[in-house]
């Protein structure tokens, strides 16, 4: 089984960016745990601040991968391109956040592209990566 994981704007920053919300580790930190907990599941990992390239990298898996945690942070609540982008692949997409969005800013509360995915997971912190995959594990 093969599952890409994509970040968007700021994840790059995990480990710094406002640790009271994000914790204090970084992304590829996390992702070690996570190929250690899914020894059997081919774990690919992108992130871009950049929309363009969100979309690219969605395109590109979409048709060949069996799942996509998809952290599209604030594009979140700004992209129909992201959106359009999920809507024209066939793998299932989980959209994911480590921070409860809806505990926060109402400009937060709105996902753009949640309902072309599969599902959302939010608020676990970095354990929602984990949950997504195992989403996309029961979805197989």
């Amino acid at each position: 089984m093969r599952i890409q994981i994509i970040n968007g704007p700021n994840i790059n920053l995990l480990g710094k960016r406002e640790p009271s919300i994000y914790g204090s580790v970084t992304f590829e930190d996390y992702l070690v745990t996570l190929r250690q907990h899914f020894p059997e599941i081919e774990l690919h990992y992108f992130q871009s601040n950049i929309e363009g390239e969100l979309i690219d990298c969605i395109q590109q898996v979409g048709f060949d991968f069996d799942g996509i945690v998809l952290n599209a942070g604030a594009y979140t609540h700004t992209s129909i391109a992201i959106q359009d982008a999920i809507r024209a692949i066939t793998a299932p997409v989980v959209e994911t956040h480590i921070s409860n969005v809806h505990s926060r800013e109402a400009f937060r509360h709105v996902s753009l592209i949640a309902a072309a995915c599969k599902g959302v997971i939010c608020g676990f912190g970095l354990k929602s990566y984990q949950l997504a995959i195992e989403a996309l594990i029961d979805c197989k």
